[in-house]
């Protein structure tokens, strides 16, 4: 892509064909399942990961698929794949070549979708400052104005990794309340990795790294619809992705151990990831490794979820890779020579433990939709987080039954969390149409010890957790590090967009 500023979007619509990277390309009569494409790599050097990425409309064919017309990042359909190290800074220049927002009139609720050219950067899973220039999903970036002369906007976010931060894989997307379901429903997201010690487990080490980004597209005519009339995205079918790729293989040899780095970078949907024939040999969930491997018949990841598992090749053939009765891609094992690589067991992974004595305060939260709440309007549907710090409703505020009671207010800080404490939440789901609710935490990562009230044999770290329709999870988190304001949503993110999302405060 040319990397003057002043290009524009429709600059960009004429020339795209030619500029696609990855999956998209120019039209072409007919289309075999492609290669697992490998996003563009970027990688720290002597400390610092500098890079520039645009958002802007781009058009192209997606092969399998069609000719799309979306809001990408630097004209492909997965960002680049970025790659630190603990300690070092990330330093990217956001450009916004979108075309101005048509709904610049004030729609009157901040809970309903709007704002699709505004964008900003959340790491996701990444236990980093949510303040300033930093991981903050507050800022907004907005597009450029050519009716003031504005022919480009850039920003710039500058992200410090610990020291000590683990290692392992994490993504990146943008997160602007109102916009966050559509724009990852056009594929603007990418992959971030942390390496480091389990990097050099001399099992893992000798296996191909494999990022393996799945989206899924919600597209109608090649493009993301608007929803200024719609209901809601789960209307529109669905399309999934490997890598901005549409059921693509991947090739291994017989014996061949290879480590996959999966990410459900879904905006909606769970996804029971299984490989036919084959078991999922688990290192790692949500960006902490294990302290032992784990053989599974596979993965469950909801929307926001992480998963790292090595995979041995069995005999020759072809593999189906699934996500429930969806075909992602296609694993197709060559014949092999010598003997079969080896798996790890022992792992470097942290304990996962947090002394039940430690909690000095506990918080019952509970996912809650109501059907037609608001009758009559584009988006009938109120979708809210009760419970402990629930935000009251504006006409009265001991009025539960008020649609308006939790949903979003970005001017009321839910809880106030001190650094240094740590806590004990219960998450519920009683929403009566929808199956699953996905909690994510901000800045800090939680302990899992029970599911639906039956605690787990071994806890487990994550970031992002499905809690099903009916049922609870408890979790144990340590607030460390960092002051300011974050957030915990549903990461089915129109939810988000609508409303389930809380407002958090770091403290001293």
């Amino acid at each position: 892509m040319d990397s003057s500023r002043g290009i524009s979007r429709r600059a960009v619509l004429a020339a795209a064909p030619a500029l696609m990277s990855g999956a998209l390309q120019a039209p072409r009569a007919s289309a075999a399942a492609a290669p697992i494409g490998r996003p563009a790599l970027i990688r720290s050097a002597n400390g610092i990961l500098s890079t520039t990425l645009r958002v802007a409309f781009t058009r192209g064919t997606l092969a399998g698929v069609g000719d799309v017309d979306l809001r990408l990042y630097n004209g492909s359909m997965n960002g680049p794949t970025l790659r630190v190290r603990p300690g070092d800074l990330l330093d990217i220049e956001h450009i916004n070549d979108l075309p101005p927002n048509p709904d610049q009139v004030a729609h009157g609720d901040h809970n309903v979708p709007h704002g699709f050219n505004t964008v900003n950067l959340h790491t996701h899973g990444l236990h980093v400052s949510p303040s300033g220039d930093a991981d903050n999903v507050f800022r907004e970036f907005t597009p450029y104005d050519p009716a003031n002369g504005l022919t480009v906007s850039s920003y710039r976010s500058r992200i410090e990794v610990p020291a000590d931060h683990p290692d392992g894989t994490f993504w990146y997307h943008s997160h602007v309340h109102g916009s966050t379901a559509v724009q990852l429903a056009g594929g603007l997201l990418g992959a971030l990795v942390v390496e480091g010690e389990t990097d050099r487990v001399p099992e893992i080490a000798a296996a191909s790294d494999v990022v393996m980004c799945i989206g899924e597209l919600k597209l109608s005519d090649g493009q993301v619809p608007e929803l200024r009339a719609e209901n809601d995205l789960n209307r529109v079918a669905s399309t999934f992705v490997v890598n901005g790729a549409y059921r693509p293989v991947i090739r291994l040899r017989e014996g061949e151990v290879q480590r996959w780095r999966l990410i459900n970078a879904s905006a909606f949907t769970v996804l029971p990831v299984r490989v036919e024939g084959h078991a999922l040999h688990q290192i790692a969930v949500d960006g902490v490794t294990l302290t032992r491997t784990v053989e599974r018949d596979g993965v469950t990841l909801s929307m926001g979820n992480r998963s790292d598992v090595m995979i041995r090749a069995q005999s020759p053939g072809d593999y189906r890779i699934t996500a429930g009765g969806v075909l992602l891609a296609t694993m197709t094992v060559a014949a092999g020579s010598g003997a079969p690589m080896e798996l790890p067991t022992d792992l470097p992974g942290p304990a996962p433990y947090i002394d039940p004595r430690e909690v000095i305060r506990r918080r019952s939260l509970t996912f809650h939709s109501d059907m037609n709440a608001f009758p009559g309007k584009p988006f009938p549907h109120a979708f809210r987080i009760t419970g402990d710090g629930a935000t009251p409703p504006a006409r009265d505020p001991a009025d539960p039954t008020d649609p308006a009671y939790g949903r979003f207010d970005p001017a009321r800080v839910n809880h106030t969390l001190r650094l240094g404490e740590t806590e004990e939440w219960t998450i519920r789901n009683n929403s009566r149409t929808h199956p699953n609710h996905s909690f994510h935490l901000h800045t800090n990562r939680f302990l899992v010890t029970a599911v639906d009230g039956s605690p787990l044999d071994t806890p487990v770290w994550q970031d992002t957790i499905g809690v099903r329709r009916g049922g609870s999870v408890t979790l144990r988190v340590r607030f460390t590090d960092f002051t300011g304001r974050a957030l915990i949503h549903c990461h089915e993110l129109q939810h988000e967009d609508q409303g389930m999302m809380q407002l958090v405060e770091y403290v001293e």
